[in-house]
């Protein structure tokens, strides 16, 4: 059985903790645990139907990070984090990839993918409704998903995150190899920790009240 190990207070603390990280200390590293737990926060992120249109690519290179900083203007935090996580998402949706997915999935619950045929059926024409581009705008925002969970569980153990979409993904996808793959740059994300002096950590969360976004009826 699961077993809760942060109070709701503490979890509202680590999200008024974190900040979109502006600079990162070179010389910090995560623990291995930490990014091990990190890694599995993306395996068990959620998505429509279970489908999972993504592909996460953890750069190390210092070179690509260096060229992957020139399409990002500039910014620091792709090459002074500790890692750099870049969120890439299915150009479509095709049969094949619907047919990968169930098989998995008979696989996991022990099922004949043939026993599944109705829940695939359905998928597929939920998918085939859509033009190529919108199942590729529809797998962008299946991916920010899994960017919202990353980072909410990156605060939740006190490590730094930084979204990033100042970024040319025409650029990314280039200096990563992606042409032909299937798969495009959405976002990226820096992961680290904080430096002492970094001057947004100490500016004050500024969001609207609760009741300005959140309503009932």
């Amino acid at each position: 059985m699961f077993k809760v190990s942060m109070t709701p207070a503490e979890l509202v603390s680590a999200l008024n903790w974190r900040y979109a990280t502006k600079s990162f200390d070179p010389n910090k590293s995560l623990s291995d645990d930490a990014w091990q737990a990190l890694l599995d926060s993306l395996v068990l992120a959620p998505s429509s139907f279970g489908l999972q249109p993504w592909k996460f690519i953890v750069v190390s290179d210092p070179e690509i990070r260096e060229r992957l900083r020139e399409n990002s203007w500039g910014q620091a935090q792709v090459t002074d984090a500790d890692k750099l996580v870049v969120f890439t998402s299915r150009t479509d949706m095709t049969p094949e990839d619907i047919q990968r997915w169930v098989n998995r999935l008979a696989e996991v619950q022990d099922q004949a993918p043939e026993d599944l045929k109705g829940y695939a059926g359905i998928v597929e024409g939920f998918c085939q409704r859509m033009s190529p581009e919108a199942r590729h705008n529809w797998n962008i925002r299946q991916t920010y998903i899994a960017l919202g969970q990353f980072m909410a569980s990156a605060a939740a153990i006190g490590v730094d995150t930084c979204p990033l979409e100042g970024i040319d993904p025409s650029g990314y996808d280039h200096e990563l190899g992606l042409a032909g793959s299937g798969y495009a740059t959405c976002v990226a994300c820096a992961v680290g920790y904080r430096t002492e002096d970094d001057k947004s950590a100490a500016r004050p969360k500024a969001r609207y009240v609760q009741s300005d976004v959140i309503s009932e009826r």
